[in-house]
């Protein structure tokens, strides 16, 4: 028997519990398909993948047909969403070395990002023992909790 195209789209739609389960962190790009940023989106995405192999359990894209213009990175941990990048707030696209930062900084804020640090390496302070990175990551997650919290 034939499916039909109903049934098809209700079965392609996830159920509340298989949204709620996503590992986490992610990261999602919601990106303007209209402007045909799908391919910095993809790239960007990429760029993220690599850096953070292991740490991010994944990079969505998220074409957005309706907003004209819009580009942001947005991460999911378990207290919520937090916006890392918005092209309207910023009025331009991330560097792919700006976006590893700020990431890093939220996730894994010890964590040297090699030649993507830059000088910024030589003057931060790396946190040393586990109760210290712990300590943290805890601190940088409550500076950011109270920046642009979506939810």
């Amino acid at each position: 028997p034939r499916v039909g195209v109903a049934n098809c789209i209700e079965r392609a739609v996830p159920d509340t519990d298989a949204r709620l389960s996503r590992k986490l962190p992610a990261i999602g790009i919601e990106y303007c398909t209209g402007c045909n940023w799908m391919l910095r989106s993809a790239w960007l995405s990429q760029e993220l993948l690599t850096t953070f192999n292991g740490t991010l359990a994944e990079v969505g894209l998220q074409p957005n047909h309706e907003r004209a213009g819009v580009f942001t990175v947005t991460l999911y941990t378990g207290e919520g969403q937090l916006i890392v990048w918005s092209r309207a707030e910023e009025g331009r696209f991330p560097e792919s070395k700006e976006l590893k930062q700020l990431v890093r900084d939220m996730i894994e804020p010890g964590r040297s990002l090699g030649h993507s640090d830059g000088a910024a390496l030589e003057q931060r302070v790396e946190p040393t023992g586990t109760a210290r990175l712990a300590l943290q990551r805890v601190i940088n997650m409550l500076k950011l909790s109270g920046r642009r919290r979506l939810s």
